[in-house]
């Protein structure tokens, strides 16, 4: 039965996923259409070369691969980092009850909603030169053109664009954690601090690690949004899924395809080590993770006997 539920599962991904994969694999061994040099004549198929596409990204192209790299790494990092620290903040509010709640709510999702295209090219005209953001600053920046100003773009409008996903997620753990176990800690004089670190931050740290790990994946395959705010080939910005697109739109389906395959590997090598080291929440409550929820579950219920008590 357990075989038969998740079979069409399966399916799904071999088809969407394993298959694509494979392909980009094979091809990636494969180099362009060209003049052959033995005969002289133009070549009908793509000749096989190994692995020299991937010699060719560390060799050759090795400084626009490394640049493109570094670019990806960093937009990750800080603006995960951002969406985590304005996200749980978004979900704190989003959890207070206050008059017009749901309209706060409203307006802290919308930016998720909006496709990223157009999100992309509403902060393009809000970063023109005689745009919104160098009217409130009283300064003129060039932020779509070369130079670190275009990473603070992207990161601006990443940011908007993300952060209330994981606010989504942190304010969907914060609703499932019961109302006793902070009524017991304002009785032992726990503070509001207190509070949010010992009671609440551990409580959603599931949810929270799972959001985080969602938007590392996301982050690492980010496209469409300096493409169309900064623009193509701009060393600034270029991550390495505008690397692919670009030799792919060139006609070199072999190296955009060892591209493809790299950040693949990067991506795998991220939610491994992500679920190694933080993923016992995000995998079950087995092992470690489920003498900790034990403890957990165990100290809830003396609070609350504590409670009753007084």
């Amino acid at each position: 039965m357990a075989t038969l539920l998740v079979s069409p599962t399966l399916l799904v991904l071999s088809v969407v996923v394993l298959y694509p994969t494979i392909m980009a694999l094979k091809e990636s061994l494969y180099g362009t259409k060209g003049l052959d040099p033995k005969t002289g004549f133009i070549r009908t198929t793509e000749p096989f070369v190994g692995l020299r596409n991937y010699t060719g990204i560390f060799g050759a192209a090795g400084d626009r691969f490394w640049n493109a790299f570094w670019n990806t790494t960093f937009f990750t990092v800080v603006t995960v980092g951002l969406e985590t620290l304005i996200g749980v903040a978004m979900a704190l509010i989003m959890h207070k009850a206050f008059r017009g709640r749901a309209l706060v709510r409203a307006g802290i999702l919308v930016p998720w909603a909006v496709p990223t295209a157009i999100s992309a090219l509403l902060w393009r005209w809000i970063f023109n030169s005689n745009g919104i953001a160098n009217a409130v600053i009283g300064h003129q920046i060039l932020w779509t053109t070369e130079g670190f100003h275009a990473k603070v773009a992207v990161i601006i409008a990443e940011v908007w664009k993300t952060a209330p996903f994981i606010g989504l997620l942190v304010l969907a753990g914060l609703q499932v954690i019961p109302k006793e176990v902070y009524e017991a800690a304002r009785i032992d004089g726990a503070s509001a601090l207190g509070q949010f670190w010992h009671i609440t931050l551990p409580l959603v740290k599931p949810a929270l690690l799972v959001a985080v790990l969602f938007r590392c994946l996301d982050a690492l395959r980010m496209f469409d949004l300096p493409y169309i705010l900064v623009g193509a080939q701009k060393n600034s910005v270029e991550t390495l899924s505008m690397l692919a697109q670009n030799e792919a739109s060139n006609v070199r389906f072999g190296p955009a395809s060892a591209y493809a395959v790299l950040l693949f590997l990067y991506v795998l090598l991220i939610a491994l080590a992500f679920v190694r080291v933080l993923g016992a929440d995000l995998v079950g409550d087995g092992g470690a993770t489920g003498r900790s929820a034990g403890r957990r579950r165990r100290r809830i219920t003396a609070l609350r006997r504590a409670e009753v008590t007084a």
